[in-house]
């Protein structure tokens, strides 16, 4: 089968290395066009395109894959199928319509749970067990088209968006190989997803990111493992911006009556602050144009006491 693949994020490097190394027909990589990255702003390519590169594999980089003249040329490759992988465009059913077989995607969930730009995070912040990657045939509505694989994976404790997203991307690799197994020998079924059972996952806001020490421990322990690396989990402290980056729950704290945010012991290598149902105890965090980190270095150079109340504007 001839392949066009799809795809810029590191999300998607593992499954064009997958398909490589599976020797799987890559007639084109198509990926975002070079930007200015880091502090010097440099121009530098995809992950993706960094991969193929170093495969000697055909690229295109449109600024519009809708456009006139990216359809004619995606339909000068005669594929058979497209791949989409953390692509970062939005398709047009004409070009959706371009491969001879069909377009396929793979999304960091299992659909129809966490459909849109953030399932990884949304699974974690919303104290999910489990995840996965599905396979599906690409339609025009966001994520709803219908399911061909599907595999899960187990969320861990201690997992946070940044750790399961390592999981799943190999995970999906994996998967697409088996995929492109099953569609080649025309023994696929195409699965439709059930609209009832639909949970979207939305862009991160910045905002989304501001505890409410309101809500139990738990919610917050997952809220500060969901939001790794942006927006991240933040309160204030004496009227600045303070990070948590890392985390624990502690169901209980002797002899204490909580007040959300106080907090109820700051020495060690701990900071311990009450929450409406249990205590965070937090082990990680950055001060506003400060360094991250340690909770006992923070305790030092800021002189951090009990009775101090986070969240207070």
């Amino acid at each position: 089968m001839k392949i066009i693949f799809f795809g810029s994020a590191h999300f998607a490097v593992s499954s064009l290395e997958a398909l490589i190394k599976a020797k799987a027909e890559i007639v084109c990589v198509v990926t975002q066009p070079d930007k200015k990255k880091g502090r010097h702003l440099h121009v530098s390519g995809t992950d993706v395109k960094s991969t193929a590169v170093a495969a000697s594999l055909k690229i295109f980089q449109p600024d519009n894959i809708k456009s006139k003249e990216s359809v004619n040329f995606l339909k000068s490759l005669e594929a058979d199928l497209f791949v989409i992988v953390a692509y970062g465009q939005i398709f047009s059913q004409e070009v959706l319509d371009i491969p001879k077989l069909m377009p396929i995607n793979i999304h960091a969930s299992l659909l129809p749970r966490y459909r849109g730009a953030a399932p990884i995070n949304w699974a974690i912040i919303n104290g999910d067990k489990k995840s996965g990657v599905t396979i599906m045939f690409v339609t025009l509505k966001m994520d709803s088209g219908p399911v061909i694989l599907q595999k899960e994976i187990k969320i861990e404790d201690k997992d946070t968006s940044v750790t399961l997203e390592e999981k799943l991307r190999f995970a999906g690799a994996e998967l697409l190989v088996d995929a492109l197994n099953i569609i080649d020998r025309r023994s696929y079924r195409l699965v439709e997803q059930d609209e009832d059972k639909v949970i979207l996952a939305p862009k991160l806001k910045k905002e989304d990111g501001l505890i409410d020490w309101g809500a139990s421990a738990m919610d917050i322990s997952n809220q500060v493992r969901g939001l790794l690396p942006w927006p991240g989990a933040f309160t204030t402290y004496r009227g600045k911006m303070l990070k948590v980056f890392h985390s624990d729950v502690l169901p209980l704290f002797p002899n204490h009556r909580p007040v959300p945010g106080e907090v109820v012991r700051a020495d060690k290598d701990v900071i311990i602050v009450a929450c409406a149902r249990g205590f965070l105890a937090i082990k990680e965090l950055q001060l506003e144009a400060g360094k991250r980190m340690s909770a006992q270095s923070f305790i030092i150079g800021h002189k951090l006491v009990a009775g101090e109340i986070l969240g207070k504007n």
